[in-house]
């Protein structure tokens, strides 16, 4: 049976800084091993290296060179030096850029070490037994503080965009447009000048640490997670038609270079038959994030989630359907698999801070969570349809 003491427990257990890459995430997925080891389940590691510059790194590079070349255009210096200074940051932002469309590659910078752990449960009946038809459950170990909060970032990136699109529209009518006219688009263009350098610096100053216990993001998804390995480790919790997945992905904080590794040797998974459920930073209030892919076999499931019966609040996220951003489900919602986030808003005032402490996650919500999710995958299987 799924129960709140055991999410309290377990909670206990991880609610520590657990950089990715470090000892500290280790020692969690230590104590992701031991618990599904007592529950004699057989398991799967994932090990894998990565390099942190893709989440830590490349963003400075591409905030600054391109703030520069901003610069530069608005400025029009000397010709000789424009020919010098904008090839090469150009080519700077370029090469980063294409090193950065498969950033799982990159092994360069600091190189890191990191594992994700997979659960694989059968389903009841023994003929779908090899099938690919898959319930997965995702949630990440590592956590990570910054020196900026997450709105504070937020703001910043937003500052920075408005603010360097509208100095591009400046110089392109300073310069090919309204040639005669050069000094009114210079005073025009100081203030959004000033606004894209000051972001840029703000973000270049922003840090990453192990000074956050990760409570909301994400112990809290890893207890669903282990909860819900207890539920269906009882044969008579089984589904009939999917098989049960239950991962744990390392990494997630620097790039989701866990959640990469796992797609990129995913076998037997048909992502026409399966669904995804991503728990990312559960708190007090609970959004349901949906994909844009949902198939024929899901249509269901939106229905039984937000009208269930266990009494729990599920607000529906609309703005933007994928399910998780910058984060595993994110990921997988981008490569066209079909899923549902669970996660809340409200904390990314103090995520990645040391204020994302054990109080701020209510059990007795992750217990409904629970409930609700299988009850959901119940009565859709029970429903099912070959």
């Amino acid at each position: 049976m799924i129960e709140e003491a055991r999410f309290k427990k377990n909670l206990k257990k991880f609610v520590f800084p657990r950089l990715s890459g470090t000892k500290f995430e280790l020692e969690a997925f230590n104590k992701v091993r031991q618990e599904v080891e007592n529950l004699d389940l057989d398991f799967e590691i994932q090990q894998f290296t990565f390099s942190s510059f893709y989440s830590r790194i490349y963003p400075k590079i591409a905030f600054l060179s391109t703030s520069l070349i901003l610069f530069l255009l608005y400025l029009n210096i000397n010709m000789i030096l424009f020919l010098i200074l904008i090839p090469v940051l150009l080519s700077i932002l370029i090469i980063s850029i294409i090193l950065t469309r498969n950033p799982e590659k990159i092994q360069f910078i600091t190189k890191l070490k990191s594992q994700n752990l997979l659960v694989k449960i059968k389903s009841i009946l023994k003929e779908i037994e090899n099938n690919d038809r898959i319930a997965l459950f995702v949630s990440h170990l590592d956590s990570k503080g910054q020196r900026l909060k997450i709105r504070i970032r937020i703001r910043m990136i937003k500052l920075w965009v408005s603010s360097s699109i509208i100095l591009v529209v400046i110089v392109i009518l300073k310069n090919l447009i309204f040639i005669g006219f050069k000094i009114v688009f210079y005073i025009i263009g100081l203030l959004p000048l000033i606004l894209s350098m000051l972001a840029s610096l703000i973000l270049l100053l922003n840090t990453t640490d192990n000074n956050s216990v990760g409570a909301v993001d994400n112990a809290s998804g890893v207890v669903c997670n282990l909860e819900l390995l207890n539920y269906y480790s009882i044969l008579e919790n089984r589904l009939n038609n999917y098989n049960i997945w239950i991962l744990f992905t390392g990494a997630e904080e620097c790039g989701t270079m866990g959640i990469r590794h796992f797609y990129n040797n995913l076998e037997n998974f048909d992502p026409n038959k399966s669904i995804i459920f991503n728990f990312e930073s559960l708190a007090n209030q609970l959004y349901l994030f949906p994909g844009m892919n949902e198939g024929n076999h899901t249509k269901d499931i939106d229905s039984l989630l937000l009208n269930n019966n266990r009494n729990l609040k599920l607000r529906y996220f609309t703005t933007k359907r994928v399910f998780g951003t910058h984060s595993d489900g994110g990921f997988l919602g981008d490569r066209g698999l079909q899923g549902y986030g669970i996660g809340s808003v409200e904390p990314f005032a103090y995520m990645h801070t040391p204020n994302d402490t054990i109080d701020k996650v209510n059990t007795k919500i992750l217990k409904k969570m629970c409930l609700v999710l299988t009850d959901t995958l119940k009565e859709h299987d029970s429903n099912f349809v070959k």
